[in-house]
C-alpha cells in the first residue's frame, strides 16, 4: 500500500492501521521507530565533521525530506569546525518549486551565529538533476555568502533514493 517501506513513514496513523493486521498501537510504534531512526541519524551527523562527506549529509537529508511531496528547502548551520549547530526548514514550496530568499537564509545564519552553511532541497519527482532555477538560486546564494562572510559549502538536492551535490559536480 505504501509502495515500499521508505514511504511508510509518510503515511498517517489511520492509513497504516487500515492495513490488514496492523492495529492503531502498532501503527504508532512504527511511526515512532521511524522518528527514532531519523533522530539517531541526526545525532550521528551532529557528532562528526561534515566537510567532504556529501554522501552522509545526503543520507540524512533523504531521511528528513527525500520523500516529501512538496519541495522543502533546508539550511544546515555549521560552526568553524564544521560541526552541525542546527538546521531549519526555511521554505516549503509546491510539487516542483519553492521560493528561496537569500535574505531569509542569511538572517537565519546570523541568528544562529554560524560560520558556514550547507543548503539542500528535495525534488519530489525523484530526479535530482538541478533545474536552471536551481543553478541560478545557488549562484545567488553563493555570491551573497561571499559578501556576508558566511561561506556556502554545498547545495545538495535529494530524493528518496538519490542525491546531487553541487560541490561534487564543481558547480560553484
Amino acid at each position: 500500500k505504501a509502495n515500499g517501506i521508505a514511504n511508510l513513514k509518510r503515511m498517517s496513523i489511520d492509513e497504516i492501521s487500515a492495513i490488514k493486521g496492523i492495529s492503531k498501537v502498532k501503527a504508532i510504534e512504527l511511526l515512532c521507530a521511524f522518528e527514532l531512526a531519523k533522530r539517531a541519524s541526526y545525532e550521528v551527523l551532529k557528532e562528526k565533521p561534515l566537510l567532504n562527506e556529501s554522501r552522509k549529509i545526503a543520507s540524512y537529508l533523504q531521511d528528513k525530506i527525500g520523500s516529501e511531496k512538496q519541495e522543502h528547502f533546508v539550511v544546515l548551520f555549521l560552526n568553524t569546525k564544521l560541526m552541525l549547530l542546527s538546521e531549519r526548514t526555511l521554505f516549503i514550496g509546491s510539487l516542483n518549486a519553492s521560493v528561496v530568499s537569500c535574505r531569509e537564509i542569511f538572517k537565519a545564519a546570523i541568528e544562529e551565529g554560524c560560520a558556514k552553511i550547507l543548503i539542500s532541497h528535495n525534488h519530489p519527482s525523484g530526479d535530482c538533476i538541478p533545474s536552471e532555477q536551481d543553478l541560478v538560486v545557488t549562484n545567488q546564494i553563493s555570491q551573497t555568502s561571499e559578501m556576508v562572510g558566511i561561506p556556502l559549502l554545498d547545495h545538495i538536492i535529494v530524493s528518496a533514493s538519490s542525491y546531487f551535490s553541487f560541490k561534487e559536480h564543481h558547480l560553484f
